[in-house]
């Protein structure tokens, strides 16, 4: 793997606004084609295999949450939340409530093994960009090359896949009024159409419970039997609505399981499980004596909140967002073998449990935060 400095395009902007991206530069850029990372076929190789060892470690360990019952209160996950979830993981045919996609976020240099910094298994974004928007800066830039990236194709077929398992009427959309997840929303919400989904968008805060029928419906009344909500989980928990979550027959993707599994305090149920695996760091959620370590808030997110410390002594710390009253997980600090131009976090997508593709983000701080750019990849072959 490389990093390579390069020209942006003419008129880039333009370009990635023509393809559905507007959100492109906020209080700084965000997308970023002044440089690009260059994998080899093997590189990717080592990222696909990672990333499918540590999904099945991530549905093993979920599995032996909910039958031992012994983290829910480590992992603060509401006791009243407890049915729903054991119920959305053995489903009506015993086989789970399905999920759609998730984000492996993987610390590497290019040595050693891809180890997992954490798993945005409920509500990642960055997908329009990750899926559409560096593929399209790939056939401008270098047409010949090719690049980790079949996201579009395998979200459409799993749309179609999923269309089996969702009750008959229009599968809702919803999210916040905030443009990133906005743009996630109605990009999947685009992806179902295109599989022959009947859809409908829906903000959040239109959602209401109808006590009479006992079901969840949207701004116009109508009944919302299946739901993608680009929420998360412990958020709805906590709305008014949150009793009535185990009351209700909607059928929510992603699933209720999902909340054991984007906690950050996976990640010590991993090493608990699987110590000293090659894709994992030690975590632990407790400091267990370590002296160079991410302290990071179960329920975070973009970095907020989260404190590096290295030989005893803070070396930086996330944006204060509020985070971790719930608690925390201590992992062990990742530190490259090699060095490298920029931190590097690398996105290893999955869609209906398969890797799909990737998307880089860079800081120039070692703390990955909501201001790190997305910066596109392509896979050159070995040499070039």
């Amino acid at each position: 793997m490389e990093r390579r400095e390069i020209s942006p395009r003419e008129g880039w902007q333009a370009r990635v606004e023509a393809a559905g991206f507007p959100i492109h530069t906020g209080d700084a850029p965000y997308w970023d084609e002044s440089a690009c990372w260059a994998f080899t076929v093997s590189d990717i190789d080592r990222l696909e295999r990672a990333t499918s060892a540590l999904q099945e470690m991530v549905l093993e360990a979920v599995g032996r949450v909910i039958e031992r019952g012994e983290w829910w209160d480590r992992l603060a996950i509401p006791r009243e939340m407890i049915p729903l979830i054991a119920r959305s993981w053995e489903g009506v045919d015993g086989d789970g409530d399905p999920s759609l996609y998730g984000r492996m976020d993987l610390a590497w240099d290019g040595a050693g093994t891809p180890r997992l910094l954490e798993y945005n298994a409920d509500t990642p974004t960055g997908l329009v960009e990750a899926s559409v928007i560096q593929w399209r800066w790939l056939q401008d830039v270098d047409p010949a090359a090719d690049q980790w990236n079949s996201l579009h194709e395998r979200l459409v077929e799993a749309w179609r896949e999923l269309a089996p398992f969702l009750p008959v009427g229009p599968l809702h959309f919803a999210s916040l009024d905030v443009p990133e997840d906005a743009l996630t929303t109605t990009y999947l919400q685009d992806t179902a159409a295109q599989a022959g989904l009947r859809t409908s968008f829906v903000g959040m805060e239109t959602i209401g419970w109808d006590e009479g029928r006992r079901i969840f419906v949207d701004g116009d009344g109508v009944e919302m039997r299946a739901c993608f909500k680009l929420y998360p989980w412990e958020w709805m928990a906590r709305e008014t609505f949150g009793a009535m979550l185990p009351r209700s027959l909607t059928r929510f993707i992603e699933p209720p399981w999902k909340m054991i599994a984007s906690n950050k305090g996976i990640l010590a149920v991993l090493w608990e499980l699987f110590p000293g695996h090659e894709n994992l760091l030690p975590a632990f959620l407790e400091p267990a004596g370590l002296r160079s370590f991410a302290r990071k808030p179960l329920l975070s997110r973009e970095g907020a909140n989260v404190q590096l410390v290295r030989d005893g002594q803070t070396i930086a710390e996330g944006k204060d967002e509020g985070y971790g009253a719930e608690g925390h997980v201590w992992q062990a600090l990742w530190e490259p073998s090699v060095p490298l131009p920029r931190t590097l976090s690398i996105g290893s997508w999955l869609v209906r449990g398969v890797p799909a593709g990737a998307g880089l983000r860079e800081s120039d701080g070692p703390v990955t935060g909501n201001l790190a750019r997305f910066v596109p990849h392509l896979i050159a072959p070995d040499g070039r």
